[in-house]
């Protein structure tokens, strides 16, 4: 396809695959696509494994990583200390997780200890902890760094001009699509409010022209992938008759036959509707969109304490998520129930489960389906 990310990145259609999982991170940069691997919550050891195995399943094709450095977070500017951050966590947060789960059967005596252990993903949302990250993946013949919640880091802009990386950067606003530019990214990732994990409130319909408009104003040619609730090439086909050069996808790839997703989430996923999915800051005190279930419903309720900022609810959270996950997959009745993860609208329309290089196929052939739909409407 003609496309500035084609382009950019040395692909050959411009379908960008975010995932936490390696085997689709591949899977779809072997298929035409580019994979984005998901980095945030893991040690910069895990990070070179996992790269490793990619470089090595990726068939040369080209491929990236995700980073989440925010502007703002607990803590920032002072010095990273594990056991201070949690010793934050007020015991009202940690008596409503621990209730809860002993409500669906769940016995929560070890979540102190799990909290303990869960300190990559507050290590890594700083500059510090990312700059680790950075020094792996640069060590890589990536072809793409993406940040989330924020501009990126001045090290990751440095080090992408310095090893001819493209940066990319998510954003849920005008005013921030236009901060981005101006910091000098190199691709826009503009995720409207359907999306799955973090995301703004305005939709993908209204964001995408809004800011293919405010970037042309500026007079700057920074392409734009369009992301949040797009989970057929038709959305894609839409997306780029808006302004977009491409589009950018978390969430159709979590009930892939290569997907890691706990198997219990994948079977709601597959059920679900459109409306069953919840954007709240309760998992990581920032808004982000999971799917519904009797946790999110808890936390949504007045009983509720108000979540706390970034990192502190995810210390709450995630243990708690992390032993639901491996309970349902044990075939326990309340863990079944209560389990979650995050996921855009778009889970209404992902009703099969086919491989990740099936999806990227049905993306191609949906939007050139699309295109001559729309190239229907027009007189000879």
């Amino acid at each position: 396809m003609r496309s500035p990310i084609c382009d950019m990145l040395g692909i050959e259609f411009p379908l960008l695959a975010f995932s936490h999982c390696r085997d689709v991170v591949a899977a779809v940069s072997r298929a035409g696509g580019m994979g984005v691997f998901g980095a945030v919550g893991i040690s910069p050891e895990r990070l070179r494994e996992e790269l490793d195995w990619i470089d090595a399943h990726c068939g040369g094709k080209p491929y990236g990583v995700d980073l989440i450095v925010p502007n703002e977070f607990e803590g920032k500017g002072q010095k990273f200390d594990a056991d201070q951050l949690i010793a934050a966590v007020p015991s009202a947060h940690k008596d409503f997780a621990a209730g809860l789960l002993k409500q669906y059967g769940v016995d929560a005596s070890g979540l102190d200890e799990m909290r303990r252990n869960s300190t990559n993903f507050a290590m890594n949302l700083r500059e510090e902890g990312a700059a680790s990250s950075l020094d792996v993946a640069f060590q890589y013949p990536i072809k793409l760094i993406a940040n989330a919640l924020g501009v990126p880091p001045k090290a990751m802009l440095e080090k992408g001009k310095q090893h001819g990386v493209a940066v990319a950067a998510l954003v849920g606003a005008k005013e921030h699509a236009i901060a981005q530019v101006q910091a000098g990214v190199d691709i826009l990732v503009v995720a409207g409010g359907e999306a799955g994990g973090h995301c703004g409130d305005v939709s993908t319909m209204v964001l995408v022209p809004e800011v293919a408009d405010a970037v042309r104003k500026i007079g700057a040619a920074t392409p734009i992938l369009a992301a949040g609730g797009i989970v057929t090439g038709a959305q894609m086909a839409a997306a780029m008759c808006m302004g977009a050069a491409g589009a950018w996808c978390g969430s159709v790839w979590l009930t892939t036959t290569e997907a890691e997703t706990n198997p219990v989430v994948k079977e709601k996923m597959l059920a679900a509707s459109s409306r069953d999915t919840v954007r709240s800051r309760s998992r990581t005190g920032k808004h982000s969109r999971q799917l519904r279930s009797p946790w999110t419903d808890a936390w949504e309720s007045d009983k509720a304490p108000s979540p706390l900022p970034m990192p502190l609810q995810s210390f709450v959270s995630e243990p708690a998520l992390r032993l639901v996950d491996k309970l349902a997959e044990g075939n326990h009745e309340g863990a079944k129930q209560l389990a979650t993860y995050w996921v855009g609208q778009g889970v209404g329309l992902m009703n099969e489960t086919m491989s990740a290089g099936a999806v990227v196929q049905k993306f191609k052939e949906d939007f050139l389906a699309a295109y001559e739909r729309l190239g229907g409407f027009l007189e000879d």
